[in-house]
C-alpha cells in the first residue's frame, strides 16, 4: 500500500496549500458586506440564533444517540478511505432526501432544515472519525470535529485561522478549556449561516425548493467529506 500513502501525502500537501491560501479581494469584499448586514440585524436576533445553534450543536455533540461505533483498528489508510467513500455515498443520499423533503414544504419546513442537516453532518463526521481510528467519546476529539465543521463551512478568513490551529493540534490541545461552553458559539453560527444563507433561501422558494434542497445538501456533504479526509490525513500521515 506504499503507493497509496504516497498519493495521499501528495494530495494532502495540495490540500494544505489550499487551506493556507489567503482570501481573494472578492472574498474579502463579500465577507465585509455580510458583516455589515449582520451588524444591521438586532442584537436580540443574534442572541437567539447563537443560543439555538449552541444548544442544537451541543445536543448533537453530546447526545448518546449520536455516539458512533468504536474506533476502527488495524486498517491501512487505503482501507479506511474506501470506507469513508462508502459512508459519503450513504450520507449524501440521506441529506438529499432530507433537503428535497424540507425544500418541497416551502418556508415552514425549510426552517427545519438547519437542525436536521447539522445533525446529519455531525453524525457523518463522527463516523469518519471512528473510521480513521479516533474516539469521539473523548471531548477533545469532538472539538476537532467542530473545527473540521468550521473548516468546511466558513469564510476564507476564518478557514485560515482554524487551519492554523489544526496544523498545530497537539499544542492547541494544551490550551483547550475543559468546558465546551467557552467555545465561540456566536462566531461559529455566523460563519456557518453566512456560508449557506443564499442556498438555503433558494430552498424555501416554491417550485424549485425541493431540487435546490437535494442538490445543495449533496454538495455540502461532498465538501464535508473532502475536508474531513484532509484533516484526518494530516494527523495520521504526519504523526
Amino acid at each position: 500500500m506504499h503507493w497509496y500513502n504516497e498519493l495521499a501525502q501528495y494530495e494532502l500537501n495540495k490540500w494544505k496549500k489550499k487551506m493556507r491560501k489567503k482570501p481573494s479581494i472578492g472574498e474579502n469584499v463579500s465577507k465585509d458586506i455580510q458583516n455589515k448586514f449582520n451588524g444591521i440585524l438586532p442584537e436580540k436576533y443574534h442572541e437567539i440564533v447563537t443560543a439555538a445553534v449552541k444548544n442544537m450543536t451541543k445536543a448533537v455533540l453530546f447526545g448518546s444517540k449520536y455516539i458512533t461505533k468504536s474506533p476502527y483498528k488495524y486498517k491501512t489508510l487505503q482501507e479506511r478511505e474506501e470506507l469513508v467513500q462508502q459512508k459519503t455515498k450513504i450520507y449524501k443520499t440521506t441529506a438529499m432526501v432530507e433537503g428535497a423533503g424540507t425544500g418541497f414544504g416551502g418556508i415552514i419546513l425549510g426552517l427545519t432544515d438547519l437542525p436536521l442537516l447539522m445533525s446529519i453532518k455531525i453524525k457523518f463526521l463522527y463516523d469518519i472519525a471512528a473510521i480513521y481510528g479516533f474516539d469521539v467519546n473523548d471531548y477533545k476529539e469532538r472539538i476537532y470535529v467542530l473545527n473540521i465543521f468550521q473548516l468546511a463551512f466558513s469564510s476564507k478568513r476564518n478557514v485560515n485561522k482554524v487551519f492554523a490551529k489544526m496544523e498545530n493540534w497537539e499544542a492547541y490541545l494544551k490550551t483547550l478549556p475543559e468546558d465546551i461552553d467557552s467555545f465561540d458559539w456566536r462566531k461559529f453560527q455566523l460563519e456557518y449561516r453566512d456560508y449557506i444563507d443564499l442556498a438555503k433561501l433558494l430552498q424555501m422558494l416554491p417550485g424549485i425548493g425541493a431540487l435546490v434542497g437535494a442538490y445543495v445538501n449533496s454538495k455540502l456533504i461532498e465538501k464535508l467529506s473532502e475536508t474531513a479526509i484532509g484533516a484526518y490525513r494530516m494527523r495520521l500521515i504526519e504523526e
